[in-house]
């Protein structure tokens, strides 16, 4: 694997989506007409193809279904991989549960970033189905240009693998802490692929909920990836709405604070919060002390310094709005902000392809270059435990099913 691998589009269904609702909120009736004129003209030619062929055709696609699920169940259920597949190079990151790095695939060679979890103490703070949540949510088949991507996932009696991307480009925080805010220019192109990664999200029903500078990665070709999906919630459809109390507290939509019930708008003022940071260097409503700073997120007008344009400000206003009746994004979601002013300068299909070049590129010699993470992490020795011995026991009973190995890499065991 290379850090700057192009990964396969399926967000073909959203950007139709995206399309038809543009049209619908612009009024173009002709558009309309044209979509509806579009699906008579398919009913036709369906209703009047060979019938043989019909079912000649879903035998073929029922096969290639049944095929696929084999090497799905083999993934998820014989999972091969081990600790000792790796080499651990060195210490990326650092969370709650445990460590995430650098590591080199023994026989393929690839380079991944490898997040080791404790079980013992996930299943002490009683967070096991944060755990499981991460792992569904990137068993989804996430293969979206801007979201980290999971390759494998394998557990031992006291530790829980995931095998990520490896993006070395540096966290946005990382980056931030260094020139105190960005152009306006780049602020745009980073937020534009963070809403694509959100909106998509959305598309299934799931909500992010904790949109900050640390779990924004930038890859070797400075693009956005978004990272850690452990409060992600799943099952979220547009206008559904939850309850519980998560997320970092600069971010924290108004809703969530005072424990109303919220929807996936919660996103968009995490979005209108980085967008914020990126274009003036400190969150919207940030204090040191947090109960003030909490007061201030729910009753404190948006202060809008000088030094950016009217576009900006306006989106800002829009994402950062306490009433979520009237928070941009809350009614069609990703399109609302790709029609907003901000944006004007955007080729959505050319970003998604990642055919729009990035403002700024991290110079990265190659794998192996760690300059844009942080050395407070670089600079520890790696924990001898990540080769700890796959075996039976420990606590594995509170994470039944967490193995998986993606299809690609799973024949790619096979043919090696």
């Amino acid at each position: 694997m290379t850090v700057t691998q192009d990964r396969p589009m399926t967000y073909s269904k959203m950007r139709g989506l995206v399309s038809f609702f543009s049209a619908l909120l612009k009024g173009k009736k002709g558009h309309l007409t044209d979509f509806f004129h579009k699906l008579v003209i398919s009913q036709h030619l369906y209703q009047h193809l060979d019938t043989q062929k019909i079912l000649q055709r879903q035998r073929k696609l029922r096969k290639e279904k049944d095929a696929k699920s084999t090497v799905s169940s083999a993934n998820t259920e014989t999972s091969q991989m081990k600790p000792s597949d790796f080499d651990y190079l060195k210490v990326i990151g650092r969370g709650s549960f445990g460590k995430v790095l650098l590591a080199k695939h023994k026989k393929q060679g690839g380079y991944y970033a490898v997040k080791v979890l404790q079980k013992q103490m996930i299943v002490k703070r009683k967070e096991q189905r944060h755990v499981m949540v991460e792992r569904n949510v990137l068993m989804k088949g996430l293969q979206h240009p801007f979201l980290v991507g999971l390759h494998f996932s394998f557990q031992t009696s006291n530790m829980l693998y995931f095998v990520l991307d490896y993006v070395n480009g540096g966290e946005l925080f990382y980056h931030l802490q260094r020139e105190g805010s960005f152009p306006e220019p780049r602020s745009a192109f980073y937020a534009a692929e963070m809403a694509m990664a959100l909106g998509y999200l959305h598309s299934l029903d799931i909500v992010y909920r904790d949109l900050k500078p640390e779990n924004i990665l930038l890859d070797s070709g400075g693009h956005v990836m978004l990272t850690d999906f452990g409060l992600c919630k799943e099952g979220v459809a547009i206008g559904g709405i939850m309850h519980t109390f998560c997320g970092t507290p600069e971010y924290l939509a108004p809703e969530v604070l005072q424990g109303h019930p919220y929807s996936p708008t919660v996103d968009w003022w995490g979005l209108g919060a980085v967008l914020f940071e990126m274009l003036f260097g400190l969150p919207p409503f940030y204090n040191r002390i947090k109960a003030k700073m909490f007061e201030n997120i729910l009753h404190a007008p948006l202060q809008l310094h000088e030094g950016v344009s009217q576009a900006a400000c306006s989106l800002l206003e829009g994402l950062l709005e306490r009433d979520v009746s009237k928070r941009l994004g809350g009614s069609f979601d990703l399109v609302e902000l790709q029609e907003h002013p901000f944006f004007a300068s955007i080729n959505w299909d050319d970003l998604l392809a990642r055919k729009v070049t990035s403002p700024f590129i991290p110079k990265v010699t190659g794998p192996c270059d760690i300059s844009h993470i942080d050395p407070e992490f670089t600079m520890q020795p790696v924990p001898a435990s990540v080769n700890e011995r796959c075996q039976v026991g420990g606590v594995s009973e509170a994470f039944p099913g967490f193995s998986f190995m993606n299809p690609v890499e799973y024949m790619a065991t096979q043919i090696s």
